[in-house]
């Protein structure tokens, strides 16, 4: 499992956003700067946020983006799920796979399995508010 600069980007936006929650909604240009991404990259990450209810956006003067709930409620698993889709450790696990020939007799599956569940296990006992620790 490689996580991308889509899910890296995506979790550096959901942290800066709790730790400005505050400040009411926040400008993608300021966090754009703070995490030093380019806001036409953050442009694409987004809308897949906003869709997914994880953030919500106001247009307009003194507008931007904030988090819809607490920090604590946000899982690190679920964000990487969103912005990277299965977080299966090897192509014949992830959902919708074709059903690979050796399944039954392949010595190493039950391994990656293992690993898979402890990866997405770690991944979603890891709240923004951890992050932002």
């Amino acid at each position: 499992m490689l996580v991308s600069t889509r899910g890296r980007y995506a979790l550096r936006v959901m942290v800066d956003l709790a730790q400005h929650q505050s400040q009411g909604p926040i400008p993608m240009k300021d966090v754009a700067q703070r995490q030093q991404i380019s806001l036409k990259y953050l442009e694409k990450i987004l809308p897949v946020l906003s869709k997914n209810g994880y953030i919500v956006g106001t247009h307009g003067k003194g507008g931007g983006y904030q988090l819809t709930r607490a920090p604590e409620e946000y899982r690190v698993g679920d964000i990487l799920r969103l912005t990277e889709g299965d977080l299966a450790p090897v192509a014949c696990l992830e959902a919708g796979a074709t059903p690979c020939q050796q399944r039954d007799t392949c010595p190493t599956r039950s391994m990656w399995c293992e690993l898979g569940r402890r990866v997405n296990e770690y991944l979603d006992s890891v709240t923004l508010a951890d992050l932002m620790k």
